[in-house]
């Protein structure tokens, strides 16, 4: 049994996030993956945020939790990478709580019950095991509250890396331009057990198309993305069940 002294495995994607901070961070706006597919695709089942407590799980240099501060609500951002939390502050100022965490430790800064939405962008594919992290999301929400998260779809990975087993949760490793990252590719079922074992119904599942901006800044890759799935957005409400409080 591990307790919070033990030492853990370093993130899987941090230092390829500490190597990219700044570039990522400058090219954020309208890197066609994020602007123009990824983004869309979750804004579209973005919920009322005015006056609400959000939390943004993996905040990168802020972008998100600059558009929910801009809609009216209260945001506490986190990321693994220091230098992406440099960033965060330095866009968000004193806007919203900005802390260095690790989503796959307990997040104890975070009292039960404190959130109406929690939202993680991209990145759930960097986290090996999604039950307890789901569990501690659950716990810092209210009772229907959301979360709404994206992450890379369980069949491209599947393919495009050709594993060896669909089922099988495992660690990938591909070659981005700023280096070599690691993930976590898994079975839609795995995603969706995970949730229901945290105490979360899935109300919303979309798997997003490009935009006709995407098409004007990469018409190669809008033709792939049109007729194949590249990433998933999934919203689930945080359920009411006792058994599950």
């Amino acid at each position: 049994m591990s307790t919070d002294s033990d030492p853990l495995p370093e993130p899987v994607a941090l230092s390829c996030y500490e190597a990219m901070a700044e570039d990522y961070a400058a090219n954020i706006e309208n890197a066609p993956y994020n602007a123009f597919y990824e983004r869309p695709a979750v804004l579209s089942l973005l919920p009322n945020v005015d006056g609400r407590a959000v939390f943004d799980a993996g905040c990168g240099p802020g972008w998100y939790a600059e558009y929910l501060l801009a809609r009216g609500a209260s945001v506490t951002a986190v990321d693994v990478s220091p230098k992406m939390v440099a960033l965060a502050r330095s866009r968000l100022g004193d806007r919203a709580r900005v802390v260095q965490a690790d989503l796959g430790r307990p997040l104890d800064f975070v009292p039960d019950d404190a959130f109406d939405l929690v939202l993680a962008p991209l990145v759930m594919h960097y986290l090996q095991d999604w039950q307890p992290v789901f569990a501690e999301f659950q716990r810092i929400l209210r009772v229907g509250g959301r979360l709404l998260f994206s992450t890379h779809h369980p069949t491209m990975d599947y393919l495009l890396f050709q594993t060896a087993s669909y089922f099988t949760t495992e660690l990938l490793e591909d070659q981005w331009r700023i280096g070599k990252v690691r993930f976590y590719r898994r079975p839609l079922t795995s995603m969706i057990e995970a949730l229901a074992k945290s105490g979360f119904v899935v109300e919303r599942i979309v798997e997003p198309r490009p935009t006709e901006e995407f098409r004007q800044a990469n018409p190669a890759d809008y033709e792939k993305l049109a007729t194949q799935p590249w990433f998933i957005v999934i919203r689930a409400r945080c359920d009411d069940s006792p058994d599950n409080r």
